[in-house]
């Protein structure tokens, strides 16, 4: 028995490794200490380190004459961001997102209300594949491919012709600001795309908000005499809403920091991701930039805000 004993008890090691072993066991603080130290230096000065070097390129300005940075605070930068040209583009992208937004939640109801309620089984893995499917390709394939879906001479515009519907085309392309030349040059083509590579962000923190909504909630609206319209508005709605608002914050601010979409599908006009890319590169105004990126920040501290008021970090 004592030998037994004896030989199922390792030896006692010397070595570097084992005696970090025996430190680790004996304080597991020291060990988490250790492991959350790598990711927090990462997020401290690389990713919290570059806002805090981008907020205060924002207080700097470009001299007129030399066209170098002058490295005294000031406000003007943020002044610029008022010039008319500056403020539609603040304003333009802003109207985009929400936009954006508004239709997204449109559209990923429905389908995450089929995949939380009816979806069993094999369907419910179908649903799941069809809407990850899109996010494993590309980004920059996705938006080529819509650049010659919408362009003058592409499927659309076939499609349209094949159902005698170049009227219905033509007149949408006829709506003034939001129309342009073909879809593919103009804010609706633009918006369009947002939609379709921004959606399936919206469609899965709704379906997982929808999921946690009781089945006897339904049903007892029902009983008590709801119609299905005011079942929606009093019960469904109000409960998925988390989930709903959870997806805006994607889609939101996705749509906001955009520079690529607005670039290779719609029209001359910049967006704030454009204009950063602009001021950053072409025009070396650094300080105008910073004071451009600023603003998303600012928008979406407010809207997070508010998002978390409402418990949408709950259906995340």
């Amino acid at each position: 028995m004592t030998d037994l004993s004896a030989t199922s008890i390792l030896p006692a090691g010397n070595g570097p490794l084992r005696r970090a072993s025996d430190l680790f066991w004996r304080r597991p603080a020291l060990l988490l200490v250790l492991m959350l130290v790598p990711p927090l230096l990462w997020l401290g000065v690389i990713y919290v380190g570059s806002l805090i070097a981008l907020l205060l390129q924002s207080f700097f300005a470009i001299d007129e004459f030399s066209g170098m940075i002058n490295y005294e605070f000031t406000l003007a930068t943020y002044e610029q961001l008022l010039i008319p040209s500056n403020f539609d583009i603040i304003l333009r992208t802003l109207l985009m997102a929400i936009a954006v937004t508004l239709a997204s939640a449109v559209l990923a109801f429905p389908i995450a209300y089929y995949a939380a309620r009816h979806a069993k089984g094999k369907w419910k893995a179908f649903f799941y594949i069809g809407i990850m499917l899109p996010l494993w390709s590309s980004y920059l394939v996705k938006v080529y491919a819509w650049k010659l879906i919408l362009a003058k001479e592409g499927i659309l515009t076939w499609a349209f012709a094949k159902l005698h519907l170049s009227w219905l085309l033509d007149g949408v392309l006829a709506l003034p600001v939001i129309g342009g030349n073909s879809l593919s040059i103009s804010y609706i083509g633009t918006f369009i795309v947002f939609v379709y590579v921004w959606l399936p962000y919206m469609i899965l923190p709704t379906q997982a908000a929808l999921e946690r909504v009781p089945g006897n909630l339904i049903e007892a609206s029902a009983d008590l005499g709801a119609k299905p319209d005011q079942t929606f508005r009093h019960v469904l709605f109000p409960l998925a809403l988390p989930g709903i608002i959870a997806g805006s914050i994607f889609t939101f601010s996705l749509t906001l920091g955009d520079y690529i979409i607005p670039q290779i599908i719609g029209s001359s006009r910049l967006f704030i991701g454009q204009a950063v890319y602009t001021q950053q590169g072409t025009a070396g105004n650094v300080p105008l930039a910073a004071a451009f990126s600023v603003v998303p920040i600012v928008i979406m501290g407010i809207y997070l805000w508010i998002a978390k008021r409402m418990g949408a970090f709950d259906a995340l």
